[in-house]
């Protein structure tokens, strides 16, 4: 019997990325590292290493080591538009020199980077969050598009749900099309597949695992969590442009703002310490969120997380979450199939 979840647009994505179930982890800024992308890899899905803003010492160290718990392909995620121009070069120098095999970008797209490591031979995939940025995006070299919905965790562009951006860039293109925001189910797998995506990206989902950098207060905050317990706000905004927009889990700093979540000037918010990671202060409003080692008033901080939430109630191993969601998928795809033969 054929497996449901190879449709051909998700085997046309595995093939191409060199994975064997078409889910993605997202490449979260702290969270994703070597452990977590190895994990996911190994298990069949796609891994990548959420580098924004890290020292190309920690580039060269997390890509060093993955390498030495997997074999499977994998990308390593910047963000062009969020980092310092140096740091930028230093980090895309760095992955080119160690023959990273693909890139995630996210964000406004900035095409010179992307016909950057595509003439290098990398691979490009572009999360985005307005049909018009999949057009620039494609344009520019991408080889996989990441439709972001609004119900994502952590940095959401677009305002769109998920599926409704889905289907908007796959009327505009023939390029593979991954869904993203608030999705970590067997059947949000089976819905992307049925609309024709090609997979899905989850974030929220692999947080709530062993492997994930999360700092286990996160994570326990995840998994305790309910369906309306989330909530997208730009007042945590210390060191991205004005204006980007997070979704976290509320706290006692969403709960203070008193509904007005939107519209902060990070000039006009205090610097004020609140949390050490590493021995470097965080600041309250920073888009920091608690690591492994970090210590001080973790409940103020980011905590982010997507609408799906409600859907994770356990820390589990990454392998475990991903064979849930993919079973969870053929279960439900097989039942469908059979139902329209009978």
């Amino acid at each position: 019997m054929s497996d449901p979840v190879a449709t051909s647009r998700s085997t046309q994505l595995c093939d191409l990325l060199g994975c064997d179930v078409p889910v993605l982890l997202a490449g979260m800024g702290g969270v994703a590292h070597w452990d977590l992308a190895a994990a996911v890899a190994n298990a069949g899905g796609y891994g990548m290493l959420g580098m924004v803003r890290e020292p190309v010492s920690l580039i060269r160290q997390e890509v060093t080591a993955l390498r030495a718990a997997t074999s499977r392909p994998f990308a390593v995620n910047v963000i062009p538009s969020a980092t310092e121009p140096g740091l930028l070069e230093a980090q895309i120098s760095c992955c080119l020199e160690l023959a990273v095999p693909a890139f995630t970008f996210f964000w406004d797209v900035v095409p010179r980077v992307v016909e950057r490591v595509k003439q290098a031979g990398a691979q490009v995939l572009h999360q985005v969050g307005t049909v018009e940025a999949a057009r620039i995006a494609e344009a520019a070299g991408a080889d996989v598009l990441i439709a972001q919905g609004v119900e994502a965790g952590g940095h959401v562009h677009g305002r769109r749900p998920t599926f409704d951006l889905t289907a908007g860039i796959l009327e505009q293109t023939a390029l593979p099309v991954v869904a993203s925001g608030g999705l970590g189910t067997g059947a949000d797998l089976a819905r992307a597949l049925q609309m024709g995506a090609a997979g899905i990206q989850c974030g929220t989902a692999f947080l709530a695992t062993e492997e994930s950098f999360a700092h286990p207060y996160h994570k326990d905050r995840v998994v305790q969590a309910g369906a309306g317990d989330t909530v997208l706000t730009d007042v945590f905004v210390l060191n991205w442009p004005k204006g980007a927009a997070v979704r976290v889990l509320q706290n006692s700093v969403t709960r203070a703002l008193d509904g007005a979540y939107l519209g902060h000037d990070p000039d006009l918010l205090p610097r004020e310490t609140i949390a050490w990671d590493n021995g470097q202060p965080l600041l309250r409003f920073s888009t920091d969120s608690p690591m492994r080692g970090t210590t001080g008033d973790l409940e103020a901080m980011a905590l982010y997380a997507g609408e799906g939430v409600a859907s994770l109630r356990s820390v589990v191993p990454a392998a475990v979450r991903l064979a849930e969601i993919v079973d969870g998928a053929r279960a439900i795809l097989s039942r469908q199939s059979e139902g329209a033969a009978s």
